[in-house]
């Protein structure tokens, strides 16, 4: 089975220059005309000299496009637009600001939780007076 694994990385290499060649769109092959790079690939293919000539030379890469060339770590940093958590995003923050002001939910939220603390010390009373017992049970304070 291994014998056969060289073989089958050239082909790989082959149809991957071939169909990358062919996708390439014409504005970015270099030096030749896409016709031509075709044809050399397709008949240098099996000696390699094909397809590596074209991967090296014959089309112009992402990095060299852009004029900046090297690694990505190397190239301006704001060429993408970056995704922004919520909380950072500064029209995200003031949309919930918009929401709020709009909705003017501020002193129903305060009433609301008034309510909610009445009927809690209600309860808490409720509750000592069961505990305490029936006999001793203190009038609720109204």
């Amino acid at each position: 089975m291994l014998r056969y694994l060289p073989f089958l990385l050239v082909l790989a290499l082959w149809i991957y220059a071939f169909i990358d060649c062919l996708n390439t769109p014409e504005e970015e092959v270099r030096h030749l005309p896409k016709v031509v790079w075709v044809i050399i690939v397709l008949l240098f293919g099996e000696v390699l000299i094909g397809p590596v000539a074209w991967l090296a030379v014959g089309k112009v890469r992402k990095g060299a496009r852009d004029g900046s060339g090297g690694a990505p770590s190397e190239r301006r940093r704001g060429d993408k637009q970056r995704w922004v958590a919520p909380d950072d995003n500064p029209d995200f923050l003031k949309s919930l600001e918009d929401e709020t002001a709009s909705s003017g939910t501020g002193g129903e939220d305060e009433s609301m939780m008034k309510d909610w603390e009445a009927d809690l010390r209600r309860r808490e009373e409720e509750l000592k007076r069961r505990e305490d017992g029936p006999g001793d049970s203190v009038p609720p304070k109204s």
